[in-house]
């Protein structure tokens, strides 16, 4: 017994010599491991860099955003006695984002229309139709970085004015333009784009023929805007007689993100940019009206069920079932809620997040609420036959009144002055670009 416990004894210890020698191996594998996965990262982050097609979407989108909050905005707008602003920004804070990407050069804008689809493919093979796509993608950025987007507005071609019928719209028109870029310039950066540059233009209509350039703003004369791009496109021989659906759901209009990066790059310098904007608290009441009191397939079912069962306290099954009857006060909750049920949507986004223009240098900036003098002083600007009038009709719910400033305060009497502070601050940006006077607060 006492060999076999000293047996053991000895077979246990080690000598010093022997110690030193595993912890210098074990220092060694550790500082190895960890220089490879070093080496690795480092190429990883390389190769990501380099071979990436999803770029960080913002709010406002820009790398390193100039953010300018409230508080440092109120001192200079209380310059100009037009832009009055209530109160302090209640809802999380929010600091608004305002840029001028297209002062700099597109080598940010990486990702291309389709890039999904390519990446999936196999771009090793110099003999496939991808890696020569892909090549000339790379042909096009390396172009595109040397190219410096134009900073100003350019004046509109105003050769085809007779008379003095269109004075007062064209001073109104060059009024608006010019506070439009005054602001974009006072308040813009001038980083590079950061964003889906096919994102940003995705609103925009194009009509090649005249070379008009139109960003969709719902509720603000968008359909009868583009029975008027069908009718000058040669679709159809007059605007009234395009149905709803026609105009919606037909599909005959291109938008500017199904073309190329040259072609969106050459149309939004070369083509007339328009956009035509309504009150924001005006089109927020419109939208709701159009889409809540009436019957409807995708907006009761989607949206109207989400907001019932999360705004309203006790709500029947019935009622979440079929999500009709949603109240203007339920809707608000919903549109101010930074945690929506569902999100967004088009007909009550904001302008700024839709059409971009302080990004986008547009020519002429109509307004809903002159927009049938506006829209027909347009249609001289661009050469459009002489018989083509914009429509004055009412697209859907004829019956119904028009959302004006009276019907505007009938909504907003079941809301608190917090509740509507917070609209006038959720649209905020909009009150501010397009010089609209402060809501009823």
């Amino acid at each position: 017994m006492g060999g076999k416990s000293c047996g053991i004894h000895r077979g246990a210890k080690m000598q010093p010599s022997e110690m030193v020698m595993n912890l210098k191996q074990v220092f060694l594998s550790v500082l190895m491991f960890g220089v490879a996965g070093l080496l690795l990262f480092m190429y990883l982050q390389a190769w990501i860099e380099e071979q990436h097609t999803e770029l960080r979407t913002t709010n406002y989108f820009q790398p390193a955003p100039r953010i300018i909050s409230r508080e440092k905005l109120q001192p200079i707008i209380n310059q100009d006695s037009k832009l009055q602003i209530l109160g302090e920004l209640k809802q999380n804070n929010e600091s608004f984002i305002i840029t001028k990407t297209f002062s700099g050069s597109l080598s940010e804008v990486r990702h291309l229309k389709g890039g999904a689809q390519a990446s999936s493919e196999t771009i090793d093979s110099p003999n496939g139709k991808s890696y020569e796509q892909h090549q000339v993608t790379k042909s096009l950025f390396k172009k595109f970085n040397q190219i410096t987007w134009p900073l100003d507005t350019r004046p509109l071609n105003k050769s085809l004015i007779r008379g003095d019928k269109w004075k007062k719209t064209d001073a109104a028109q060059e009024k608006r333009r010019a506070f439009l870029q005054d602001f974009c310039k006072k308040y813009g950066g001038g980083n590079r784009a950061q964003s889906h540059l096919f994102h940003m233009v995705s609103r925009i209509y194009v009509e090649d023929r005249h070379k008009i350039l139109y960003c969709e703003v719902p509720k603000a004369g968008c359909s009868n805007w583009k029975r008027i791009l069908m009718v000058l496109n040669g679709l159809a021989s007059s605007a009234y007689n395009i149905t709803h659906n026609a105009v919606h759901y037909g599909k005959h209009l291109k938008k500017l993100d199904s073309f190329d990066l040259k072609g969106i790059y050459t149309r939004l310098n070369t083509y007339t940019k328009a956009v035509f904007v309504r009150d924001p608290m005006e089109r927020l009441v419109s939208a709701f009206r159009d889409k809540f009191e009436h019957p409807n397939s995708y907006y009761h079912p989607v949206f109207g069920k989400a907001i019932i069962k999360k705004y309203r306290p006790n709500a029947c099954e019935e009622k979440i079932n079929n999500g009709s009857g949603v109240k203007f006060k339920e809707f608000i909750h919903y549109l101010l809620d930074s945690h929506r049920p569902v999100g967004m949507d088009i007909h009550w986004e904001r302008v700024s997040k839709l059409c971009y223009p302080c990004l986008i240098n547009y020519d002429f900036v109509g307004k809903f609420e002159t927009l049938e003098e506006d829209a027909n002083y347009f249609l001289q600007l661009i050469g459009a036959p002489r018989g083509l009038k914009f429509p004055n009709f009412k697209d859907r719910h004829s019956s119904d009144e028009r959302t004006n400033a009276d019907v505007v305060r009938q909504y907003l009497k079941d809301l608190s002055t917090m509740e509507r502070q917070l609209i006038y601050d959720f649209y905020y940006l909009d009150y501010l670009m397009f010089n609209y006077t402060t809501p009823f607060v």
